[in-house]
């Protein structure tokens, strides 16, 4: 801060910052108006931090034995809450991966069944598909919540082809993939295959 209003008050009393006069004009006939000030303030002195420390280092004694290299960081697992309200909340790590699983044994379900049957997927819900799809939402609901209460996360044990990630994408698409099924078999007023 002093030395920012320091600046300023060099700035102002400089040559550029008075009046002009005639008579003070540089080699190239440039008015000394235009001219900075090129004087050496010698009350201005600026120190660099490194200097200091390379000072310090320089006069501490150097031992022949080096320092062990420091311990390799260990890689933390992101603590997961397991409040309920955490687990299932909008962003929480819970809709989107037990709505994608359910989508997923939905979709290749519906699938099967229309291609062993000829049953669009309107029909499958209606001749007794509730009860197979309430039972399956109960099952898999409560196997993906047991490990999320319990601390642990589902990045922790995905790994190689087999991702966190590459499961939350095939849930996408199988949510995407049963809606633009049930959707062309209502356009198309029958079965898709």
């Amino acid at each position: 801060m002093a030395v920012s209003s320091y600046a300023m008050q060099s700035i102002l009393a400089s040559p550029m910052t008075r009046t002009p006069s005639r008579s003070r004009v540089n080699q190239f006939g440039v008015p000394a108006l235009y001219m900075p000030n090129m004087r050496r303030n010698a009350s201005l002195s600026v120190r660099s931090m490194a200097e200091e420390e390379q000072k310090e280092q320089s006069t501490e004694p150097t031992s022949p034995v080096t320092p062990p290299p420091p311990p390799k960081p260990q890689p933390r697992s992101p603590k997961m809450s397991t409040k309920f309200s955490d687990v299932l909340a909008f962003s929480g790590p819970a809709p989107e991966r037990i709505n994608g699983r359910l989508a997923m044994i939905g979709f290749v379900a519906a699938l099967a069944v229309e291609l062993s049957n000829g049953q669009d997927l309107l029909s499958q819900i209606s001749n007794g598909g509730i009860p197979w799809f309430l039972g399956t939402s109960v099952v898999l609901s409560l196997a993906s919540l047991i490990p999320l209460f319990q601390g642990v996360s589902v990045e922790s044990k995905s790994g190689g082809f087999m991702s966190s990630d590459a499961e939350l994408w095939n849930g996408r698409f199988a949510m995407l993939g049963l809606i633009a099924l049930a959707f062309t078999e209502y356009v198309k007023g029958g079965t898709l295959v």
